[in-house]
């Protein structure tokens, strides 16, 4: 004899088969296994070691292991392709610069929508960029370089590691302040733009803080004219930021934080976002980050997706007016 009971726990055990209304799942705790975090960078690079940390200060927050991926490639929108194709379920998320998002879609055909297929979940630090002078600069100042590339069009040679990158796009901005020719000498990344830096084989190189960078800088092999940075380093207060000298079009940093795919659940996201921001609040974490020439910067959901659009649409512009193309 079927009851009324009966009746509706077969129907509604039917609509949940059918996928109607998986409200149990829908509630069901998170985490509840491992969470991966894609990093699509090398392994042994900064944003490798930082992803590292912030997976070994998550995990005890979580109750799961988190786990470092690495799947490098086309700039990081390899990487950044497998995030935005994974299930929005909180358990893959990304770590990376914001320019996979804001400048590789302008330069590159992307096979993901940089707004839409991401949900921003939190920063986690920007990395400053050096205007280095290496032994062939022969000026002493960022004034110097400037003044040398005005009576010597196309002369003064300044390095970056690429068509396309953030130095490209630095260097643009620079070039179009200034009305300085400056000879621009791209490299494919790597190690041979350091063994060149340190062999004097341009005048000026635009880079992020690396160790091999550092200890160049230590050696006296390089010299830091300007940072772009939000404020003058604390390890460097002797040293303007471009802002100061008139350039705050190129004051550029390398933004980078924690992604989701598009979809993810709000309170999941939320919930990631007060972890990280946990963990950034630590001050060991803020040395260590500080060590690795990284500084720690905190924000909501909401914040973050703010600056990854209006960055990419300022990048959207200067790429246009400069007609930058990677190779």
């Amino acid at each position: 004899m079927t009851t009324r009971r009966t009746a509706l726990r077969w129907a509604l055990s039917g609509i949940a088969v059918a996928g109607i209304a998986p409200r149990v799942w829908a509630q069901a705790a998170w985490p509840a296994k491992p969470v991966k975090i894609v990093v699509p960078y090398p392994a042994g690079g900064v944003t490798d070691a930082v992803a590292r940390l912030l997976a070994e200060r998550l995990a005890p927050a979580l109750g799961h292991p988190v786990v470092v991926d690495n799947k490098a490639g086309a700039g990081g929108t390899m990487g950044m392709d497998a995030v935005s194709k994974a299930p929005e379920d909180g358990y893959t998320l990304g770590f990376a610069a914001i320019s996979p998002l804001t400048l590789n879609p302008h330069i590159m055909k992307v096979p993901y929508d940089p707004i839409k297929d991401f949900v921003p979940v939190a920063t986690v630090m920007y990395s400053p960029v050096y205007v280095l002078a290496t032994s062939a600069f022969k000026g002493k100042t960022f004034a110097d370089l400037v003044a040398m590339a005005r009576a010597q069009p196309g002369k003064v040679s300044v390095a970056t590691s690429g068509f396309g990158t953030l130095g490209h796009v630095m260097l643009e901005q620079l070039r179009r302040k200034s009305g300085a020719d400056l000879l621009h000498v791209p490299y494919k990344g790597g190690s041979q733009l350091i063994t060149d830096a340190a062999g004097g084989q341009f005048d000026v190189l635009l880079a992020n803080p690396l160790a091999s960078i550092n200890g160049l800088i230590d050696q006296g092999k390089l010299r830091v004219l300007a940072v772009a940075a939000p404020q003058r380093l604390p390890t460097m207060a002797q040293v303007p930021t471009l802002a100061e000298l008139g350039y705050p079009e190129a004051n550029l940093t390398s933004l980078f934080g924690v992604y989701a795919p598009a979809g993810t659940p709000p309170d999941v996201v939320r919930r990631l976002n007060t972890e990280i921001n946990k963990v950034l609040a630590e001050k060991e974490t803020q040395e260590k980050l500080r060590k690795l020439d990284n500084v720690v910067i905190a924000s909501t959901p909401a914040q973050f997706a703010a600056t990854i659009q209006a960055e990419h649409a300022a990048n959207a512009r200067v790429v246009k007016e400069a007609n930058i193309k990677a190779e």
